[in-house]
């Protein structure tokens, strides 16, 4: 597996994994929306691995723009079929160009509310999941 298929699918898994289906495709369009934004890292494990680091190289917790990546939990894949299903996903979007969060950069769960949301345009809602694009 690729560098950038197995990142890909590490974020659909622990961003989304109790998510619909298409909330899972939106998740990882976000990501390739990153990609292709110059306000982002231009590939997928830079953008899953994007936030502050510490002088050592770690993530600074709590403050990554995928929660997953910095909550201080390690990263262990535990639901065989939800990981099939996540390696699934991301070999379809980085195969395909149908982008199914309209262009959204930033999504979030519908049970928090950060404060950049009201600076940007709501794009669709799948899921528990709120898209954005600024």
């Amino acid at each position: 597996m690729s560098m950038t298929l197995a990142c890909l699918a590490l974020a659909v898994y622990f961003e989304a994994r109790g998510e619909p289906l298409a909330g899972q495709v939106a998740v990882a369009n976000t990501i390739i929306n990153r990609v292709d934004d110059d306000r982002h890292p231009d590939n997928v494990c830079d953008v899953v691995k994007e936030g502050p680091k510490h002088p050592s190289g770690h993530p600074r917790r709590h403050r990554c723009q995928f929660s997953f990546w910095c909550d201080g939990k390690p990263e262990r894949i535990t639901d065989k079929d939800a990981w099939e299903t996540a390696e699934q996903v991301a070999r379809h979007v980085l195969s395909n160009s149908l982008d199914i969060s309209q262009g959204a950069t930033f999504y979030h769960a519908d049970h928090v509310s950060p404060q950049w949301r009201y600076t940007m345009r709501v794009t669709t809602k799948i899921g528990r999941h709120v898209f954005y694009q600024p």
